[in-house]
């Protein structure tokens, strides 16, 4: 590829970039909040209008809906003088459709409005996810136009239901459509290869590893009778026990391979080697972000929900509560020990989503493409490997034996608390942050 590297540099026309604002901004627009039920509008929207961006480039492309309006969307892509028999396989480029719900009294702008306010483009899904689906679209757009196609296959993917687990997206299609998967041997998708400073040093995160998933349903029963009598087997109190031990419990640090590489380059920045003893305190030099990296050093279980009695003189017989835990890579066991011990007698457990951690090696040809394209669009950058402390789409298709990785380039300013975006309100992404990304995105296209 590196004639058509030569070639599009040299002509005025080829801007990866060019659209990626406008595509971004499109794509806020179309709500796709997803409440982890069915009372949200769908993704069936935006997927058709993604289809129709690539159709408009001569790139067909298939929906798949699990149910109405989950709707998941599958392009192949590129393959110029090889197919889906090649030996190094397809490369499965993927990003969600879905946002988290916003409440719009909330924000300084409408979270669908994809304002531009300075410098920023603000609305949901700006960082999480719509900001990668608008990099990829202006990146395939531009190259397929420009005669640029990678000479290796590539898979486009964008799913519904990313953010509950995506058990009506990237599990249907896993489950029920590995066809379209299956000569796929590598994946890049959302939370990584974003800058974040370290004592005036821009260091870009890649994505190697997830924590598993465990979101836990707990129930305990007992007794029901009048508020106003001694009552030794309340549900509610058994309840209330169990969640208090389990909100304060703190877990020991544990360091995976990919926290221990990143920690490392941390440590060099910071003139001090890396070890267990002072990992929290070096985690402390990513400042707003040290809430996550926080929390990929250790095991974690956060109580979220409660619900107990109809009353305020009955009660009940029955309290539930529910955990968001998430587990390290090779730390299962000891999770689940633990939580069972803090449960205590007489707490069940059931699972709304039960899903396992994965760490994908930090070498290879692609771990190199991605930071060749990132240091030279930034010279002055580093570039290291870290553990997600949330769940992506990644977990799904690596059951497919795909080396995956986190990469959804942005070149950040270093007072921005990128991470509290996530979810968050006001959530927003610079505007030369996107064309920064398509850029890197474009240069790992080459690489590939």
């Amino acid at each position: 590829m590196a004639e058509d590297r030569e070639r599009t540099s040299y002509d005025p026309s080829y801007d990866p970039g060019g659209e990626v604002v406008e595509l971004c901004r499109d794509l806020i627009r179309i709500d796709t909040s997803n409440y982890g039920d069915d009372s949200g509008p769908g993704e069936r929207k935006a997927a058709e209008h993604v289809a129709a961006l690539l159709d408009e480039v001569g790139i067909g492309s298939e929906l798949f809906e699990s149910e109405p309006g989950r709707t998941s969307l599958i392009a192949q892509w590129g393959g110029a003088g090889s197919g889906p028999g090649s030996d190094r396989g397809a490369l499965l480029v993927h990003g969600h459709l879905d946002v988290v719900p916003a409440a719009a009294e909330d924000w300084q702008v409408h979270p669908f409005s994809g304002e531009i306010r300075d410098g920023y483009l603000w609305g949901r899904g700006a960082v999480d996810m719509k900001d990668f689906d608008a990099m990829l679209l202006s990146v395939v757009r531009a190259r397929t136009r420009a005669g640029a196609v990678p000479e290796r296959p590539v898979v486009l993917c964008f799913t519904a239901d990313e953010e509950a687990g995506g058990h009506r997206g990237a599990q249907v299609l896993v489950d029920d459509h590995a066809d379209h998967l299956a000569h796929c041997t590598e994946a890049i998708g959302e939370v990584g290869g974003f800058s974040t400073s370290i004592r005036g040093q821009r260091l870009y995160l890649i994505e190697a590893a997830e924590k598993g998933m465990a979101w836990m349903r707990l129930t305990a029963r007992g007794r029901a009778g009048h508020g106003s009598m001694i009552n030794d087997e309340n549900a509610v109190s058994r309840l209330a026990e169990a969640v208090a031990r389990i909100g304060t419990y703190e877990w020991p640090v544990r360091l995976t391979p990919a926290m221990e590489t990143l920690l490392a380059a941390v440590g060099e920045i910071a003139g001090t080697a890396a070890n267990p003893e002072n990992a929290e305190a070096l985690v402390e030099e990513f400042g707003g972000a040290a809430r996550m990296m926080g929390a990929v050093i250790r095991n974690t279980a956060n109580p979220t929900m409660l619900q107990a009695g109809y009353k305020v003189n009955v009660i009940p017989t029955e309290a539930t509560a529910h955990v968001d835990g998430r587990f390290l890579p090779g730390y299962e066991d000891e999770f689940f020990d633990t939580v069972a011990e803090l449960c205590g007698e007489g707490i069940e457990r059931s699972y709304l989503s039960h899903q396992q951690p994965w760490e994908t090696p930090y070498d290879g040809d692609l771990v190199d493409a991605m930071t060749r394209c990132l240091l030279a669009e930034d010279p002055e950058g580093r570039v290291a490997p870290f553990l997600m402390s949330g769940g992506t789409d990644a977990k799904h298709f690596r059951k497919l034996g795909l080396r995956s990785y986190g990469f959804t380039p942005l070149r950040l300013p270093p007072d921005l608390d990128f991470t509290a975006l996530f979810h968050g309100v006001d959530e927003r992404v610079p505007v030369d942050a996107l064309t920064f990304g398509a850029r890197v995105l474009d240069r790992f296209l080459d690489e590939i």
